[in-house]
């Protein structure tokens, strides 16, 4: 794996967070800055797909925490089990713990439709350590609408046979390949397939049910933070149509689209990520 960039770890200090239900959480943090990041990745990610977008933050000055979500890399499945809920509640959980104040919640893919449930339904004491909202690649529900892919691919994982497709080298650099755009580095499969065949795959089912089935689209106008919805032109997974309804759900939020990007910027364009973050970050250029 040497010489992989996509393959290393996220360099910060680990700290584990046991919630109410049990579940164990890794979170990682760097950096000393008084605004805090909070990055929540998507589904078969995990926090050190963080790992070229982090360093830059911390070069600009800000703490960057990230964390697995529950079911995925190190994190586990408490006795409230895997559901919109009982994820996004671990967001308030992590936020807790590192006593976020004003931060900046990024939420990539899974990420962002969960950081919404969380913003719009988790507990005022929590969500109001958010001041401000980056969606990244992202969607309230509704996820196979327009997208051949998902119809395509979540069906396949939720049955097991893509996970048995990607034991072949083939397979794991064309699934790969599909979500990325133009910017794809035969390297990105060997770091992205075995994070996604370490996830909890079968207890992952509801979640993948929920991205499909729900629809929160009709109360983004209770949102009243800075938002930033950023969208890649060559996105597969979650194609533009999403961030525009995002876009027109969310009172003066700003819309980004990046050409030639796929669904995974955080890897394919990092160091423009950081730089809208920092313009999240600065209310008069927002």
């Amino acid at each position: 794996m040497a010489g992989n960039i996509y393959a290393e770890p996220f360099d910060g200090t680990v700290r584990i967070i046991e919630t109410a239900d049990g579940s164990l959480i890794k979170t990682a943090w760097a950096g000393e800055g008084d605004r805090s990041v909070l990055l929540a990745h998507g589904f078969g990610f995990g926090l050190d797909s963080w790992n070229l977008l982090g360093p830059l933050l911390v070069e600009q000055g800000f703490r960057v925490i990230a964390f697995d979500q529950r079911g995925h890399g190190e994190s586990t499945i408490g006795s409230d089990g895997i559901s919109t809920a009982s994820m996004a509640s671990d967001y308030g959980a992590v936020a807790e713990l590192y006593d976020l104040r004003d931060a900046i919640l990024v939420g990539h893919s899974m990420g962002g439709f969960l950081a919404l449930a969380f913003l719009l339904e988790g507990h005022p004491d929590l969500t109001r350590r958010i001041g401000s909202l980056m969606l990244l690649s992202t969607f309230a529900g509704d996820v196979s609408k327009q997208a051949p892919q998902n119809k395509l691919q979540i069906p396949l994982i939720k049955s097991g046979a893509l996970q048995k497709m990607l034991k072949l080298e083939p397979a794991r650099q064309a699934f790969t390949r599909s979500l990325i755009g133009d910017h794809y580095d035969k390297d990105m499969a060997a770091a992205f397939v075995p994070t996604f065949l370490a996830a909890q795959h079968q207890h992952l089912i509801p979640i993948l049910d929920a991205m499909v089935e729900e629809n929160r689209y009709g109360r983004l106008s209770e949102l009243q933070l800075p938002t930033t919805i950023v969208v890649g032109t060559e996105d597969r997974t979650t194609p533009p149509l999403h961030s525009l309804q995002l876009h027109d759900g969310i009172k003066d939020s700003r819309i980004v689209t990046l050409i030639g990007t796929g669904h995974a910027p955080n890897w394919e364009c990092p160091e423009k990520l950081s730089a809208l973050i920092a313009q999240l970050a600065t209310p008069a250029i927002h």
